[in-house]
């Protein structure tokens, strides 16, 4: 048979021997044809390559070098430049951006907070701004084309890039139409803004001596620092975790105990008396700043009370660098416990609130 490459020759000669100069049955001899075939070969592949390569720009296919689309979900790195670092927005800087609208359904969002503040007052960050947690609690004043509102940072916005403020609706409707859906903004840190009562210590659910965390709200400004102790014993320093609980893996012992509280701008506090009371809502006497809190008035009915924790008030310096380090936990985030699996996901900590609720 044929192929193409193996020429079929004449038979053996009388004598059973193949002619001379050619050679036996089923044997092979070289043909000078297969260099140009794998040349042909080579010319057709390279000739395709080519054509592809034109069709793809034709179509508008960007080569593999090029930098993806901005926005666009899961796209690797881009032209070259600085990346934005994680931070929370502070001082006096000016921020130019966009603002969208969303509603919480009255959770308190990513921040773990126990329900949305009654104003319905709030804004999700991205996750450069959001900062894994450090930006909770602060305030911002978004101006737009109806003028400025203030806003309690409260929730993270997932897809949100830097300069992307995505605000309650009720929120929008102070800066500009909801109809418009989207607007340009300012922004900027409210710096010491009024507080409206004294700091407030919530344990998380699950915690014993064994496993410390708390919440802390009320504090106008982000948080640097949070250490904790129980009576005379040496400062612990809590690790912030990403749905802002402060947490001691090992614990703090049995309680009471002495929480001392420092924002980015070098207000500290020292709150005495929290209880290991998971899931209550502890009220202290004072104030992050701007002085403690009045005294709490007599209980009329004459029963017994559960004690606040009481407080010391002082300022220290803070450098801008220490302003910038809370930007981002100083360790990694640790996953709850296994018994507190079921807990967290009934309060949502951690977990940004459903994207399909944004406007």
């Amino acid at each position: 048979m044929t192929d193409g490459s193996v020429s079929q020759e004449p038979g053996p000669g009388p004598d059973g021997r193949a002619p001379a100069g050619r050679p036996g049955p089923g044997r092979r001899r070289a043909r000078s044809g297969g260099r140009r075939r794998w040349l042909a070969a080579g010319g057709v592949a390279a000739l395709a390559t080519v054509l592809g390569l034109s069709l793809a720009l034709r179509s508008g296919a960007a080569p593999a070098c090029a930098a993806p689309p901005a926005g666009l979900a899961g796209a690797g790195p881009v032209a070259a430049g600085p990346l934005p670092l994680a931070a929370p927005p502070t001082g006096s800087t000016v921020h130019q951006g966009k603002a969208t609208f969303y509603d919480s359904k009255g959770a308190g969002g990513n921040c773990s907070y126990p329900s949305a503040p009654a104003d319905r007052m709030y804004v999700a960050l991205g996750p450069t701004e959001y900062s894994a947690g450090a930006a909770c609690g602060g305030y911002l004043d978004v101006t737009g084309p109806r003028g400025t509102v203030r806003v309690l940072i409260m929730d993270q916005c997932p897809e949100c890039a830097p300069g992307h403020v995505d605000l309650s609706r009720e929120a929008f409707a102070r800066i500009a139409d909801p109809v418009q859906g989207i607007v340009d903004v300012r922004y900027r840190a409210a710096v010491d803004p009024p507080l409206s009562g004294p700091l407030t210590f919530r344990i998380k659910e699950g915690a014993s001596q064994y496993w410390f965390a708390v919440l802390v709200a009320e504090h106008g400004n982000p948080l640097r620092a949070v250490e904790v102790r129980q009576g005379s014993g040496a400062w612990r320093t809590a690790a912030r975790q990403d749905y802002n609980y402060w947490q001691i893996d090992s614990g703090a012992g049995p309680g009471p105990y002495a929480v001392r509280v420092t924002d980015v701008y070098g207000h500290r506090v020292t709150a005495t008396g929290v209880t290991m009371s998971p899931g209550r809502v502890q009220r202290s006497t004072v104030r992050m700043y701007g002085g403690s809190a009045p005294a709490a008035r007599k209980n009329p009915t004459g029963r017994p009370s559960s004690p606040s924790p009481s407080a010391s008030p002082t300022r220290v310096t803070a450098s801008p660098s220490a302003v910038a380090s809370a930007s981002s936990p100083a360790t990694p985030q640790v996953d709850d416990p296994p018994a507190l699996a079921a807990s967290k996901a009934e309060q949502g900590a951690g977990r940004p609130v459903d994207c399909t609720s944004r406007g």
